[in-house]
């Protein structure tokens, strides 16, 4: 009898060693499983947050942007003084020629300059068709004034394309919250306002420029100059190395 109960109980663990042996791998494998959906979820996370670069939260965008200036007027002018055209003069520098974009002299309707206004309108666009606007491309409209009996200003607008980011002073979320280590919404917008702000030719932003001709003679000094392993006078004045 107890032969028979050893028999059983040394079958029993037998049997339950051989099922922990089967089942060791599978559960294993279930553990690999698990973990790999771990860090498949994670990844998806990191992928998926908020870019942490400034140039990718204030890109800087090519758009047209209209180039408005404010002239002044007085009741008693006749024409525009040596400063307004001057001032007008300046702000014509960025016109773009190529393009032609159209120039609107804008002229108020209903203030007490209006005779004032009217002559000042026609003396821009005379200077606008000496500083290379086209006559054709110069409309002269006409806006309400908001008030009657004061002097309102002649508006010049055209469009141009200009390089910008968005508006800076985002304070989404407090900034002492850097439990994630990331940059706050603000980070580097003014950086990228001032960039675009000093490129003076946009298309730069979009592609190369063509390439300009050589300088077939300068080239050809260089050249034999390396040949002859010399060193240029210009190089040895500006180098702080004495050869």
């Amino acid at each position: 009898m107890s032969q028979a109960i050893h028999h059983a109980t040394r079958t029993t663990s037998r049997t339950r060693l051989e099922t922990s042996r089967l089942f060791r791998p599978l559960l294993a494998a279930a553990a690999v499983a698990l973990v790999a959906g771990c860090a498949t979820n994670r990844d998806s996370v990191t992928v998926g947050s908020i870019p942490d670069d400034y140039r990718t939260n204030h890109p800087i965008v090519i758009a047209e942007k209209n180039q408005t200036l404010d002239i002044a007027v007085g009741n008693s002018d006749r024409g525009i003084s040596k400063g307004q055209e001057a001032t007008f003069v300046g702000f014509l520098s960025d016109y773009d020629s190529r393009s032609k974009p159209a120039l609107t002299i804008m002229v108020p309707a209903g203030a007490s300059n209006d005779v004032a206004a009217n002559e000042a309108a026609r003396a821009l666009a005379r200077v606008a068709t000496r500083n290379g606007v086209p006559s054709n491309r110069i409309d002269i409209a006409r806006y309400q004034a908001a008030y009657a009996d004061a002097a309102s200003p002649v508006r010049v607008t055209y469009t141009a394309m200009r390089a910008q980011t968005d508006r800076c002073g985002r304070w989404p979320e407090d900034v002492l919250n850097t439990t994630e280590n990331k940059h706050y919404a603000n980070f580097g917008c003014s950086y990228q306002n001032n960039l675009a702000a000093q490129v003076a030719n946009p298309a730069d932003l979009l592609g190369p420029r063509k390439q300009t001709e050589i300088d077939a003679e300068n080239r050809g000094e260089v050249i034999d100059l390396y040949r002859k392993r010399g060193i240029t006078t210009e190089f040895n004045k500006n180098s702080e190395v004495n050869y």
